[in-house]
């Protein structure tokens, strides 16, 4: 059977299936991207909030703690305690927050990728 298209209606047929239907789907895979970055951003913004949420309720314990004291070694002590509590507090707070940065950029490059994510 012959191909009875105009030459117009073809060239419409090529531009629709080379051109505007591959931008339709990079448009798609682009919005899905963004649609992962903004969940990601606000799972991120949460983890902070918590994490300062959880600095201040230290503190606020070291200085309770320290107004009891009965002496100025005692009040050392617990200010040692708190500061070496707090970097190790501070450093894994650190890699959570890139751990999720990692996962936030996987997760937005997968559509960008075709993964099914």
């Amino acid at each position: 059977m012959a191909d009875t298209k105009k030459p117009a209606a073809k060239v419409k047929d090529a531009i629709n299936e080379r051109v505007v239907e591959p931008a339709k789907k990079a448009g798609e895979k682009v919005r899905a991207s963004g649609t992962k970055l903004a969940e990601g951003g606000a799972s991120m913004s949460m983890k902070m909030i918590d994490q300062a949420e959880q600095n201040a309720r230290e503190a606020f314990a070291a200085m309770r703690a320290a107004a009891k004291a009965k002496d100025l070694s005692e009040v050392m002590k617990v200010q040692g305690d708190f500061l070496r509590e707090q970097g190790t507090r501070s450093m894994t707070q650190a890699r959570e927050i890139g751990e999720l940065i990692m996962k936030i950029g996987k997760d937005a490059v997968a559509p960008l990728r075709g993964d099914k994510k």
